[in-house]
């Protein structure tokens, strides 16, 4: 009963895009990125202590990482989820707690940035871990609601007396709170069209560095940026949240320029938008 549950929901999905897509002036694209979630501030995460020198401790989560993410020669860094042991996996579990637990309130910024983006990805990976064996993150159905897909509306944590999904996370706290488009090669999504999942934990001291870092990694790579036949292709990463991008194509490519190695911004320049965008959601993990 539950598969065909689900196929008459993927049905009723793809009937209601096309709904939009005949709607829509430039067709599909344009359905795709009024589905993605707007950046919507929860001030309730705007409060922090500039006078706390404390740091948050993430050994834990570097130590899974250096133990079961590996760089690949396609340049996208898969994660061994089918070697995860049953103690490390608890060990996650226990670490995804301890960081839920903190009073986050309570921390400067700079801690508190770091502490969101370590959270997501750390429970981005236990989501997976928890109904692994799946092809992609999308099978991963728990979100409520009748249209809704994937495991990111999910409530997932109580932080400080509040249930928080990873939604919750990106679109609601770190995006708005933050203003700063690097923050979506920052946060990982499991897939291989993401930015990489990064090999050790963001921290305060050299977040700025890291943030360029991926953004270059990202753009400079097929994934993000590709040129077919003259055409321009980008990641649907660009569609889906282009308001975080400049609001347009052309900020979008004023972006990926910034950050491009200097023969990719050359051949940028020659293109006034993107052609198509594209996005490959198979899980980012290694076969054995």
């Amino acid at each position: 009963m539950k598969m065909r549950g689900d196929r008459f929901r993927l049905v009723l999905l793809l009937a209601v895009a096309m709904m939009f897509w005949l709607a829509a002036p430039s067709g599909f694209r344009s359905f795709e990125a009024q589905a993605a979630p707007a950046a919507d501030p929860w001030p309730r995460w705007k409060t922090a202590d500039q006078n706390n020198p404390a740091e948050i401790d993430f050994t834990a989560w570097d130590t899974l990482l250096a133990k079961y993410l590996r760089p690949s020669s396609t340049g996208i860094n898969l994660f061994r989820y089918v070697a995860v042991t049953k103690a490390d996996r608890a060990a996650l579990d226990q670490d995804v707690a301890r960081l839920a637990a903190l009073p986050i309130s309570t921390y400067n910024r700079a801690q508190q940035r770091a502490y969101w983006i370590n959270l997501y990805n750390a429970l981005t990976i236990k989501v997976v871990l928890d109904h692994f064996p799946v092809d992609t993150i999308m099978e991963i159905n728990i979100s409520p609601g009748f249209f809704s897909f994937g495991p990111w509306d999910k409530k997932l944590l109580q932080i400080e007396g509040e249930a928080v999904s990873l939604n919750d996370m990106e679109h609601r706290i770190l995006r708005p709170l933050w203003g700063d488009p690097r923050t979506h090669y920052a946060l990982n999504c499991a897939s291989l069209g993401c930015p990489n999942l990064g090999l050790t934990a963001y921290r305060a001291q050299d977040m700025e560095a890291r943030l360029d870092a991926a953004a270059q990694a990202y753009i400079n790579h097929p994934r993000g940026v590709r040129f077919a036949d003259g055409k321009l292709t980008v990641s649907t990463i660009y569609e889906w949240f282009i308001a975080d991008f400049g609001g347009d194509e052309a900020g979008v490519l004023a972006h990926l320029k910034r950050y491009a190695d200097p023969a990719l911004s050359r051949r940028l320049s020659s293109h006034s938008g993107f052609d198509d965008t594209a996005y490959d959601w198979a899980l980012n993990g290694t076969a054995n």
